[in-house]
């Protein structure tokens, strides 16, 4: 029986069942982001198509009491290279309340290997805000969308 409880307390910390929320003041993110997708065979130029998507960054405060403040929004290309700030200042996000930030389609700047970097703080422990990237392109009858999130790093 005890193995058996142990069994499921195990699985259940895999699927995050068992998954306490960490309080804490402030963190900063790292979001993957594919301005463009290579893809099919290389042309007689050696190189793949480029499809290119529209980048949707949702920037999530999931504590229902206090807000957060978002610090920075920083967009970068595949080689690293600082694009631009998306947040001209700091930003309070209100509880549970959300920010959108938006690349258009038709900006490849970024490339394959695009990323932010989102700096957030909050005065008290709170919960974490939830950031991920919807890309996305609806051309006629045919959609392509997917989603990457973003991770702590120091």
């Amino acid at each position: 029986m005890r193995a058996l409880v142990l069994a499921f307390l195990m699985a259940a910390a895999g699927l995050g069942w068992a998954d306490e929320a960490v309080l804490m003041t402030g963190q900063s993110l790292y979001l993957p982001i594919y301005s463009h997708l290579l893809y099919g065979n290389r042309a007689v130029a050696g190189k793949p198509g480029i499809y290119p998507l529209s980048v949707m960054v949702s920037l999530r405060n999931t504590d229902p009491r206090l807000p957060i403040r978002l610090l920075s929004a920083r967009y970068y290309n595949t080689d690293g290279k600082l694009l631009r700030e998306y947040l001209a200042s700091p930003r309070v996000l209100p509880p549970l309340g959300t920010l959108e930030l938006f690349v258009e389609r038709n900006d490849l700047t970024g490339g394959s290997g695009a990323n932010f970097i989102i700096g957030w703080q909050a005065d008290s422990p709170v919960n974490a805000p939830i950031v991920e990237a919807v890309h996305a392109d609806v051309t006629g009858n045919r959609t392509l969308s997917f989603i990457t999130s973003a991770r702590p790093i120091k």
